[in-house]
C-alpha cells in the first residue's frame, strides 16, 4: 500500500473501531487547522459507513495565541451561547464526536502561562459539552491523532517531509495498522488481552494501591468496591454502541477513591496544557487533595489547573500501563497526552471515569476538568492491598506482575 492509502485505512480504522459510526448517525468533529488535509478522507470513511453528516469545526490555536495577547482573560474564556448551542443541537440528535489532534509543542513557547491558561479554559469548557454527553447520553466519542511535518520534526531526528511520514509510519504500528491485516479483528483480539488484565486485577478487590519509584514517587491511591479496571460487570443502556474512546490506547483504568490519596508522585513525560508544555513537576497529596504543587517552571499554570474548580484538586483516574508497551519501546516523546499517557502509568485529576455510579457517587470525584499526567518508570512498583489486608505486587520494573488468563 502506499502512504496514501495507509492513511485511508487509518481514517477507517478510526470511524469504524473508535467511534463505530452508525447508519444515519452526525459526527461532530473538532480538527486542529494544522491537520486539515487528512479529515475529508476521515469524514469520507464516515460516510461510506452511513453517517448521515459529518459536522467540521477548526481548532485555530495559532490565532487564538495571537486574541490571547489582546483580549482580555475574561473574554478569552467565555464560551459564547451560540458555541453551546451548535454543539449541544447535534448531540442531542443522537450525533458521535471526534477529537483529532495536531499538536505544535512550541507554538505557546513565548507567551504567558496566564494567557494559555485562558485558552485551555476556553477549548476545555467547549469539549466538557461533548464530554457531558458521552455521559449522560452515552453517545461515541474518540480522540486521535493527525500528524504534521511541524509536530514530526520536533519529535523526530528527521526534517520536512520526511518527518511528517515517518511519524505516518510510526502511528499505523502504535495502532495495530499493517498493509494486510483486518483492523476489526486486530482490535478485537487486543481487546480480549486487555479485558482479561483487568479482570484479573479486579479480583484481587484491592483496596489501595503504593506506587514507589526512583524519582521520589511514593503516592497511596485508594479504591472502592466500585472501582473496576475491567468491565464485566459494568452495566449499558439497551442501545448502547460498542466503541474505542482512544486510539491508539494500552491502558486498563478506574476511578479512585476520592478522598484517600496521599504522599508524593513526579511526572514522567512532559504534560500539555493549552498547547504549552510542562516538564519536571509533581503534586503532594493529602486525604485525596493535591496541597502542593511540585515544580520549578510551569508552577502558575499547575496551580491554576487544581484551582479550576473546588474538585479539580482530587484524583478522577488511575491507569495500569506497561513500561514496555509499544508506545514507549518507540523511543519517543510525542507530547500529546493521548500517546504519551498509553507510554506510561499514569492519573488524572479532575472527573472520575464514572461519575454516575449511584453507589460511587460520594467517592468518586467530579470536576469540569480531566487531565492525565504520566508516572510510569522503568523501576515503578506497585503493591496492592486486598479487602483481607494481603500485599500482592501489581507492578515490578514497570510491568505488571499480574498474569492474565484468557
Amino acid at each position: 500500500m502506499t502512504l496514501e492509502e495507509m492513511k485511508r485505512k487509518y481514517a477507517y480504522t478510526l470511524a469504524r473501531v473508535g467511534l463505530n459510526v452508525q447508519k444515519g448517525q452526525t459526527v461532530l468533529v473538532e480538527a486542529s487547522v494544522a491537520g486539515h488535509a487528512f479529515v475529508p478522507i476521515f469524514a469520507e470513511e464516515c460516510y461510506k459507513l452511513g453517517a448521515g453528516n459529518v459536522v467540521v469545526h477548526y481548532l485555530d490555536l495559532p490565532n487564538m495565541k495571537v486574541a490571547a495577547r489582546y483580549r482580555s482573560d475574561e473574554d478569552m474564556r467565555r464560551v459564547e451561547d451560540w458555541e453551546r448551542e451548535m454543539h449541544q443541537m447535534y448531540l442531542d440528535q443522537g450525533a458521535c464526536y471526534v477529537r483529532l489532534e495536531s499538536e505544535d509543542p512550541l507554538l505557546m513557547e513565548d507567551i504567558s502561562e496566564k494567557h494559555s491558561n485562558a485558552i485551555f479554559a476556553h477549548v476545555d469548557t467547549v469539549r466538557n459539552i461533548m464530554r457531558r454527553a458521552s455521559r449522560e447520553k452515552h453517545c461515541q466519542w474518540l480522540i486521535a491523532v493527525v500528524p504534521t511535518e511541524r509536530w514530526a520534526e520536533y519529535i523526530l531526528d528527521k526534517k520536512g517531509g520526511e518527518a511528517e511520514d515517518a511519524y505516518w509510519e510510526l502511528l499505523f504500528k502504535l495502532c495495530y495498522i499493517t498493509e494486510d491485516n483486518d483492523v476489526v479483528q486486530a482490535w478485537e483480539e487486543k481487546d480480549k488481552l486487555t479485558a482479561a488484565r483487568g479482570n484479573a486485577v479486579d479480583a484481587l478487590h484491592l483496596t489501595k494501591l503504593h506506587y514507589t519509584a526512583s524519582n521520589g514517587t511514593d503516592l497511596v491511591v485508594g479504591l472502592t468496591p466500585w472501582s473496576k479496571f475491567g468491565h464485566g460487570d459494568r452495566k449499558r443502556p439497551a442501545n448502547f454502541t460498542p466503541f474505542h474512546p482512544n486510539i491508539p490506547s494500552e491502558e486498563i483504568c478506574t476511578t479512585p477513591d476520592k478522598f484517600v490519596t496521599s504522599g508524593v508522585v513526579y511526572a514522567s513525560r512532559p504534560l500539555v496544557l493549552g498547547g504549552k508544555k510542562v516538564e519536571n513537576f509533581g503534586f503532594r497529596f493529602e486525604n485525596g487533595k493535591v496541597v502542593e504543587v511540585l515544580a520549578k517552571e510551569g508552577r502558575e499554570m499547575l496551580e491554576a489547573l487544581v484551582a479550576t474548580d473546588e474538585n479539580a484538586c482530587y484524583l478522577g483516574e488511575a491507569a495500569l500501563v506497561e513500561y514496555h508497551s509499544p508506545i514507549s519501546m518507540s523511543g519517543v516523546v510525542y507530547f500529546t497526552t493521548l500517546i504519551d499517557e498509553n507510554a506510561s502509568c499514569h492519573l488524572a485529576l479532575g472527573r472520575g471515569l464514572n461519575t454516575s455510579h449511584p453507589e460511587a457517587k460520594e467517592r468518586f470525584n467530579d470536576s469540569t476538568i480531566h487531565i492525565d499526567f504520566m508516572i510510569g518508570t522503568p523501576d515503578l512498583k506497585i503493591v496492592g492491598t486486598t479487602e483481607d489486608g494481603e500485599e500482592v505486587i501489581i507492578f515490578q520494573d514497570g510491568d505488571f506482575a499480574v498474569k492474565a488468563e484468557g
